[in-house]
């Protein structure tokens, strides 16, 4: 078995707020591997004392264990008794329903000799490989399926100058219609403090003799194909596998450096944070 994770800050003055880890059992028969993204909250107050650092590490953990642990759950029912543990851990001191709580895109997978178990919630990406070399993506499309009208807002925002009061404005009415699509009908969903929000995720089961390998990546990692259109999913998978990890995260900050103001690939950061697990089993 080959594993290769790499997580990088957009920031280096920022903590990381990706999460990632990779679980094997000392019997040496399956495994586990989870990976975080956590949601960057507006400066406005989010009703919780507590950082997205602090949050992914207490979901990501408990959603790794469980997922190891206890083979008779699906990992939708790990996922939904991880934010239950992880809600509980700060639920006396802080307003769990406030919208902007602290919350993640979430891939879990899971692995014995029969099968491969996999769930994605949100804009971070799962790419599984078969023995022929094709690359199949497991992805949550609902955040890029948003309503005509709020599209619409975001491209008006892209069209006006940076750092101009106009665009601000803008951005702040996009982004509140946005907010108001999060983890509700019709809009998209990410791990927060309602376990509920487990059976929204993208699962699924496939035959451990159709797997290959595994790659899990953050929206920060998967630029090189969504925002910059440098490859595809194959591309990335030959990639990883031949130059590793690091190296799609470089290629990644040297298109973002390429391109620092966003003026010809339009996106909400500079710089983001970008995690890639890769794995052969």
């Amino acid at each position: 078995m080959r594993l290769d994770l790499t997580t990088v800050p957009g920031d280096p003055q920022r903590p990381n707020e990706d999460y990632a880890s990779i679980a094997l059992p000392a019997s040496g028969q399956g495994g586990a591997l989870v990976l975080l993204d956590g949601v960057t909250p507006p400066v406005d107050p989010c009703g919780c004392s507590h950082s997205v650092p602090w949050f992914t590490a207490r979901l990501g953990g408990a959603l790794l264990e469980l997922s190891g642990s206890r083979r008779d759950m699906p990992l939708a029912d790990c996922l939904a008794a991880a934010i239950t543990r992880t809600a509980d851990a700060h639920r006396d001191t802080c307003d769990l329903s406030h919208i902007r709580t602290p919350q993640a895109t979430v891939v879990g997978v899971r692995w014995d000799a029969e099968y491969v178990e996999h769930l994605v919630l949100s804009d971070s990406s799962l790419l599984i490989e078969a023995p022929d070399g094709t690359v199949n993506p497991v992805l949550d499309t609902r955040l890029d399926e948003l309503p005509p009208a709020v599209r619409e807002l975001g491209a008006g925002v892209r069209a006006l100058p940076r750092g101009s009061a106009e665009r601000r404005t803008a951005g702040a009415e996009y982004g509140r219609a946005v907010e108001a699509l999060r983890n509700a009908e019709g809009g998209f969903f990410t791990a927060a403090a309602d376990p509920d929000v487990a059976r929204r995720a993208v699962t699924g089961t496939t035959p451990r003799t159709g797997v290959r390998a595994l790659a899990a990546l953050s929206d920060g990692a998967t630029r090189w194909v969504e925002i910059f259109r440098e490859g595809d999913w194959m591309e990335t998978f030959a990639l990883l596998r031949k130059e590793g990890a690091q190296a799609l995260i470089d290629r990644v900050r040297a298109a973002e450096d390429a391109d620092p103001d966003g003026e010809v690939f339009p996106r909400g950061k500079r710089h983001d944070d970008a995690t890639a697990i890769y794995a052969e089993l």
